[in-house]
């Protein structure tokens, strides 16, 4: 993962969390606990920018990271989906992120981005996130 944090794929079917991440420097790692990622990803660049969690969920993550892979128009009259391609952008949003605008009560318990301010969770910023919590600092030359 960037940031040189290690990142190691969870055990499959395991509820909860996809991906979980340390410290690289063994020493350091045992100072932070593990963080614990979901992540959720959409195809089309013309999604709802909405995304299923449900709420039993919530204590198993730390961050959840949606991807929006952007390949194409998929919901519009042209035939064509490659149209709307656009390069990926992903978003790291802490737990407490997900909770405030989990919707329970929509179909598949979505959290919904449309109205919402997030470009300070996006890509690098987002994954930054992380590092601070695992306690790396950014790389540098000795």
């Amino acid at each position: 993962m960037r940031r040189n944090i290690l990142a190691y794929k969870a055990p499959t079917n395991n509820e909860g969390y996809d991906l979980i991440c340390i410290h690289p420097d063994p020493r350091k790692a045992a100072k932070h606990k593990p963080v614990c990622i979901q992540v959720k990803s959409r195809y089309a660049t013309d999604s709802d920018r909405g995304f299923p969690v449900k709420e039993r969920t919530f204590g198993a993550f730390d961050f959840l990271i949606v991807v929006f892979l952007n390949i194409g128009d998929y919901f519009g009259k042209n035939p064509d989906c490659t149209a709307g391609r656009r390069d990926p952008e992903f978003y790291t949003f802490p737990g407490w992120f997900i909770k405030k605008h989990h919707n329970k009560k929509s179909s598949g318990e979505k959290v919904m981005l449309r109205t919402l301010n997030i470009e300070k969770y996006k890509n690098d910023k987002g994954f930054e996130l992380i590092a601070e919590a695992l306690g790396i600092e950014y790389p540098a030359r000795p």
